[in-house]
């Protein structure tokens, strides 16, 4: 989960909202977090409990209301999907000076022949962790080497100066918005990490993951400030990549790259696979077809993006879709929770249904609020 959500959308955003918040986005990070937390301890908690996946428990709950989540979630996975092959092309524009639409186009089938040859696959697996393991290490180094100004960043993160709703459901979104938080529940029901009697490596989970992604936001947060408080001036179209050019000159804008690049193409190979997961229980065309089908969503995405273009409004776009959809898709899971039939017995705490209330007031909100912002932009 952690993995999924520190992707191109993660890197792009962060920098975006640095740039535009200053020290004050720390504010945004903390509330984001909270959110996170209280929106991942709910769902994996009610999923994992009640053995079943989201589609499931929510066709059990109201018969159909299960096609509308997977709808939403299928909706919230293709949009960040198309954020995926967007930071695809950015990442190999880094690398090579190709044009994103080239990059893309590479890339797609890049991502068709890895899920189609299981050997590449595992050498993925095995690129993904290193590349993720350089992608926080390389990080650390810039916000290091960036100088920020910490005392400020901190005080910030509890004092702002300015606020943005839009910030929030984007980061939130981001986070554990859509697929995200849905598929590491659902990896945990297919691992056998279920039922009451796991409650406890259920909650670690869910804890820990929101724990990697939040401090590598504090991370790349500190490492976007520092370089902006001594006059950097980030690229349009690709801001991450220009914060590691200016702090580590040319030979970090390449590593950052092939990070970039990375993170970019496992994303679209997961997106894909867990967007189509929810389908495919839903109907038996689509679970005999699973691999023609993810390729299919995958090739899709690719076209839109060379259709739109425009790969920094795309990554944002893509996490404040999933934010819209996090409040209804929560929401359906702390009714379904109060089912003791559904629940196999199990009593749902109390006051995590009222944090994850919370969390769907407070999003629902400020979801209106950043439509109409972005509406006028």
């Amino acid at each position: 989960m952690a993995n999924s959500s520190i992707g191109p959308g993660f890197l792009t955003q962060t920098t975006v909202f640095t740039q535009q918040l200053m020290a004050s986005f720390g504010f945004v990070i903390l509330v984001s977090f909270l959110l996170d937390v209280g929106a991942q301890l709910n769902t994996w908690r009610i999923l994992t409990v009640s053995e079943l996946r989201a589609q499931d428990i929510s066709n059990r709950l109201l018969p159909g209301l299960g096609y509308l989540i997977a709808a939403l979630v299928v909706m919230g996975g293709f949009s960040f999907n198309i954020g995926n092959i967007a930071g695809c092309g950015l990442g190999l524009n880094v690398l090579t000076g190709v044009s994103f639409q080239t990059g893309a186009i590479i890339s797609c089938v890049a991502a068709l022949l890895l899920f189609w040859i299981r050997e590449m696959g595992k050498m993925l697996d095995n690129f993904t962790r290193i590349a993720g393991t350089a992608k926080i290490l390389l990080t650390l180094i810039i916000a290091i080497s960036s100088h920020p100004p910490v005392l400020q960043a901190l005080h910030r993160t509890f004092v702002p100066e300015t606020l943005s709703a839009q910030a929030i459901v984007t980061i939130v979104g981001g986070t554990v918005g859509g697929y995200i938080t849905f598929s590491g529940a659902h990896r945990l029901i297919d691992a056998g990490i279920k039922g009451k009697e796991n409650i406890s490596a259920i909650n670690r989970s869910a804890i820990s993951g929101i724990f990697i992604s939040g401090l590598m936001r504090f991370i790349l947060f500190f490492a976007v400030l520092g370089v902006l408080s001594h006059g950097a001036v980030l690229d349009h179209d690709n801001p991450p990549a220009s914060v590691f050019r200016f702090a580590a000159g040319e030979f970090g804008f390449r590593i950052f790259g092939v990070v970039l690049w990375g993170a970019a193409i496992s994303s679209v190979i997961g997106a894909g696979y867990t967007s189509v997961s929810f389908l495919k229980t839903l109907h038996p065309a689509i679970a005999k077809y699973e691999r023609a089908s993810i390729s299919i969503f995958i090739i899709i995405s690719t076209l839109v993006f060379l259709l739109v273009g425009k790969p920094r409004q795309l990554l944002l776009l893509a996490g404040m879709v999933n934010g819209l959809i996090l409040p209804l898709a929560l929401a359906v899971l702390l009714i379904a929770c109060t089912r003791k039939k559904l629940m196999k017995g199990y009593q749902h705490p109390v006051w995590m249904q009222i944090a994850g209330w919370i969390v769907v007031v407070v999003m629902g909100w400020m979801g209106s609020v950043a439509i109409l912002d972005w509406l006028k932009t």
